[in-house]
């Protein structure tokens, strides 16, 4: 894993040495995602420079290092991520004659490109990746994301010039003057994350995943798909899987075993996170099938939230035979990452599971280089809550009269929280259910709604961005529903596929794993298993109201059944305690700030939500934790860093 960054100047700049330093400037603020060397590319003639942070994970030797040219010398790549199957493109007889200079994935990639072309190199690719091309011949930059949106990739465009990086801080280094996008920050609210193509700052755009974005020498952008999520849908559904039950698990446990084993190429040590739930058990035994040698697995136990799975993930280790490792982490602990969020998510994020996927992270890099997780298999095999209600209640429910809804709505809404966490604490431990209050709460809340706006609901932060906003209006999803081709199931899991997936639980992956240098890889997304899953029937997603249906049969091949089956819990901390409590300083520094938020919320309805959560009347944790995160952010980009209370928020440790 590295970090890429780069511009494109005036051509024939006299002084091409500059182009060069702003380049450099931008790859060593992404120094964290590459500490393992750094190197520039510059064409003073043509205006362009690239450059690399490196993470040597396949091929150590300088061999591997980038920028790299092609041997015909028309193509120059600096590339971040993993092809997993390098090498059997280099077996193409296309490629035959080829002198390797090294084994890294890099050349194979760049002498295909000179050798097979863009298209067909791209077809091929198989791994997570985010890529800048640059063609000497026609002086076009290509830049490239790969078909999930596993790696970030930014860019803009500016009075003729032209700049990308991993991350935004690369564009501050570059002395870009950006320019906040107050409708960003509305759908920043609605989301807790910016959804592509959009980005915080009006001038700067995310690459889409599977897109190509070229900036050509007539100063022209343009986009285009080399691989699309809807028309893979809807292929899938239209063209449905048509075997029995047996022959879908066979196909299922083929592919996955495949995508985890090209998943384990590498030349530093490597393990799995482990929670003992389902996508993760399922990726640590097909590595333990795999017969590479041992498998390190590593979790986290948070006894001081009020649950802990860990206890889960080492039963599972313990019968897969893997060796374990799992770090305690305190309340403490958790919460001296607060202060770095900001650091490390350089575009507003509220997913609060940020904070413990950072600290597995950060105790996993001590150990190794690269980790495998199980994200994508809750989107890809219909694993969320939601699924169960999109199949099952949600549309029979619809067909009853909304003044009807709407009487079961406030009959449920006026049941209090409180009382219904103490009736789920006296349920048997295999019934229970995390913050039933709040679930029935949102259960109300949903029940008068149809279709979309049930989704937009529930996956909503802030319900009502306008109103803190004070009018402003949020940026358009630009993401179309499936139409005919799906019913309501189907379309939550496009949708969370199109956009949840990639902007917000990829996107917390990559920032709080690339803080410590690690490299995290996700086989569940290899696109096989995307463009198989969805051909399954309904039936072999959620059935009988159990998710992941299919994926638990090939998981019953490895694991009994006993160890992984317990309600879904999440990676969640216990935020609308922590705000009541240990981070209440913290949080009114920020909310009572004299320049709170710019001018761009509104104070009074801000303050509104915290007096209501803070009193106990109702849980204003994620829509208060949202503006929270966006304020923390505005002080470190947009104006002053300030974090008071330090006794409260202690720096973490860093270390990789």
């Amino acid at each position: 894993m590295c970090g890429i960054a780069g511009l494109i100047d005036r051509p024939g700049a006299p002084d091409g040495s500059a182009i060069a330093r702003r380049a450099r400037a931008m790859a060593d603020v992404l120094a964290h995602r590459g500490p393992d060397g750094a190197d520039v590319w510059c064409d003073a003639d043509a205006g362009i420079a690239l450059s690399h942070r490196r993470l040597a994970i396949v091929d150590l030797t300088p061999t591997g290092a980038q920028p790299m040219a092609s041997s015909d010398g028309r193509w120059v790549i600096t590339y971040n991520g993993e092809i997993y199957n390098a090498e059997t493109i280099a077996a193409d007889s296309q490629m035959a004659g080829l002198i390797r200079r090294g084994t890294s994935d890099t050349e194979i990639i760049v002498e295909s490109i000179a050798r097979r072309g863009l298209e067909r190199t791209l077809a091929d690719l198989n791994g997570m990746f985010a890529i800048a091309l640059w063609d000497r011949e026609t002086r076009a930059l290509h830049l490239v994301r790969d078909r999930m949106g596993i790696k970030p990739l930014f860019y803009s465009r500016a009075n003729g010039q032209f700049y990308f990086a991993s991350e935004l801080k690369g564009f501050v280094a570059a002395g870009l003057a950006v320019d906040l996008d107050e409708a960003s920050v509305a759908s920043f609210l609605r989301f807790g994350y910016v959804p592509a193509p959009h980005s915080i700052y009006r001038n700067v755009a995310k690459v889409e995943p599977g897109e190509v974005v070229s900036f050509t020498a007539s100063g022209d952008l343009k986009r285009r798909r080399y691989w699309d999520l809807e028309t893979t849908a809807r292929n899938g559904l239209e063209h449905p899987f048509t075997g029995s039950d047996g022959q879908a698990e066979e196909i299922l446990h083929g592919l996955l075993a495949d995508a985890v084993s090209i998943n384990m190429i590498s030349d530093v040590p490597l393990g799995a996170f482990l929670s003992g739930g389902i996508d993760s058990s399922t990726v640590t035994a097909l590595m333990v099938a795999a017969k590479r040698g041992p498998v390190r697995t590593f979790s986290i136990g948070f006894p001081d939230f009020g649950y802990d799975e860990s206890p889960y993930a080492r039963a599972v280790a313990n019968h897969l035979g893997t060796k374990h490792q799992e770090l305690v982490v305190t309340a403490s602990e958790a919460l001296a990452a607060v202060p770095q969020l900001a650091d490390m998510y350089d575009e507003p994020f509220a997913d609060s599971s940020q904070i413990p996927t950072h600290v597995i992270s950060r105790m996993t890099r001590a150990h190794v280089t690269v980790a495998l997780s199980g994200d994508g298999g809750d989107e890809v095999f219909a694993g969320y809550n939601r699924y169960t209600m999109a199949a099952d209640w949600l549309p029979w429910m619809e067909a009853l009269p909304v003044s009807l809804r709407r009487i079961a709505s406030a009959g449920l809404r006026s049941i209090p929280s409180s009382a219904v966490n103490r009736l789920g604490r006296l349920l048997p431990q295999s019934m229970r259910v995390s913050q039933p209050g709040d679930k029935l709460n949102k259960l109300a809340e949903i029940i008068p709604l149809d279709g979309e706006a049930a989704y937009l609901h529930l996956v909503s932060q802030c319900h009502d961005p306008e109103m803190l906003t004070g009018g402003r209006r949020e940026k358009p999803l630009g993401v179309r529903g499936l139409g005919r081709s799906g019913a309501l199931l189907e379309q939550m899991q496009f949708w969370d596929m199109a956009t949840y997936l990639p902007d917000d639980i990829l996107q917390k992956v990559d920032r709080a794993s690339m803080a410590v240098s690690l490299e995290v890889r996700p086989p569940l997304l290899d696109h096989r298993l995307v463009e198989f899953a969805w051909t399954l029937p309904r039936n072999l997603r959620v059935r009988n109201g159990e998710t992941k249906w299919l994926l638990r049969r090939v998981l019953d091949r490895y694991v009994p059944r006993h160890l992984v089956s317990r309600p879904k819990a999440g990676f969640a901390i216990p935020l609308a305690a922590w705000l009541r409590g240990p981070l209440r300083s913290w949080a009114e520094d920020l909310l009572d700030g004299g320049q709170f938020a710019g001018g761009i919320l509104d104070a009074a309805a801000v303050r509104k939500l915290w007096l209501e959560h803070v009193s106990g009347g109702r849980n204003r944790a994620y829509a208060l934790w949202t503006i929270l995160m966006f304020e923390s952010w505005r002080r470190r980009w947009m104006g002053k860093d300030h974090f008071s209370n330090p006794a409260v928020l202690a720096p973490a440790a860093t270390g990789r």
